[in-house]
Formats: C-alpha cells, structure tokens, sequence
C-alpha cells in the first residue's frame, strides 16, 4: 500500500482536466474544498498509506483514532483518487445546493467518521462471526464510504429515478446497494 509522494498522472490530470470543464465558478465551496483537500493530499500525504488507513487492529486495539481522521481523504492511487473525486464532484454539486454549504460541510465531517467507525465495526463482526482474526488486519483508504452515505442521502432527496447497474434498469431507491454488491465482486480489494 505505497505511492509515489508528489506525482503527477494520468488519472490527477483526468480529473483536473475534468473539474476544470466543469468550471471552478459552478462547484459549490464545500464540495470545491473536499476536491482541493483529497488532491492536496493526494500530492503531499500526511504519512504513508499503511499509517493511515483504518483498521480494527490499528484503530481499536492500538486507539489510533487520528486515522479515523485521515483514512478517507487519503487513496491508494491516481485512479482511486479520480472516480473518488468525480463521484464527489457530481453529488457535491447536487447535494450542496440543495442542503446549503454549512449543512452539506456538516454532513461530510460526520460522514468522514462515521464510515471509519462502520467500517471497524463490520470488520470486527467477521472476526467474530467468521472466527478468523485476519479481517482485524485489512487496512482502508478513500473516500468511497463518504460518497455511498452522500449517494443514499441523494436518492433520498431525489426520488423516483431511475438508474442503470451493469445494464440493468433498477430504482434509484436500490441502485446503490446494487451497485455495493456488484463492487465487491468486480473489485473485492
């Protein structure tokens, strides 16, 4: 779980690239902050990967809670860091407008903290569950927690569309835990 500190690639210059066809002046400030947050950090992480993704080991048992902090605006690499940062640019600007700056800054704090805690939690039952002490290691990274909360919290708002998942036409209400699943078997890690 390493990267290059300070590189610039193919999937940061797709994203800017991006964010700028969008235009600076049309993304919200909150949503404009957490893009400039994730790139930043993107360039210039606080430590390595491996200290600060979260874990059962590393945030319970060994209490360090900072990475509850730091895992989601950290990601494993440029393309991590690009569908990450579109999936916010677009719900950002649909959710901000809608719920206002404060509130919507709001929610991505608790959200940011929450998911650490969630993610802790489920990995923990599968120690318990599976008897396999080796899910107290798996380490995450990224912002992917946050932007499933934001996603549930649009379909919320915006009822009644319709979405498409690997081809198929399903309500917007349950395309996010179809998408969920189908994540975990494309892309498992």
């Amino acid at each position: 779980m390493q990267r290059r500190q300070g590189r610039v690639s193919a999937g940061l210059l797709l994203l800017l690239y991006q964010i700028s066809q969008v235009g600076l002046q049309n993304i919200p400030s909150v949503t404009l902050g957490v893009l400039a947050l994730n790139i930043f950090l993107f360039l210039n992480p606080v430590r390595p990967l491996s200290e600060v993704c979260i874990s059962v080991r590393e945030g319970f048992y060994r209490k360090n809670w900072q990475r509850l902090l730091l895992s989601p605006v950290h990601h494993a690499d440029d393309w991590h860091l690009y569908y990450n940062m579109i999936s916010m640019l677009w719900k950002g600007i649909m959710l901000e407008k809608k719920l206002k700056s404060i509130w919507f800054a709001y929610i991505i704090v608790v959200f940011s903290v929450l998911i650490g805690v969630v993610y802790m939690v489920l990995e923990f039952m599968l120690v318990k569950i599976l008897d396999d002490p080796s899910y107290e290691m798996n380490c995450a990274v990224g912002f992917s927690g946050v932007l499933f909360a934001l996603k549930v919290l649009n379909n919320h708002y915006n009822p009644g569309r319709i979405s498409s998942v690997l081809g198929l036409q399903i309500s917007s209400k349950y395309a996010c835990w179809v998408e969920l699943v189908a994540i975990h078997f494309i892309s498992p890690g």
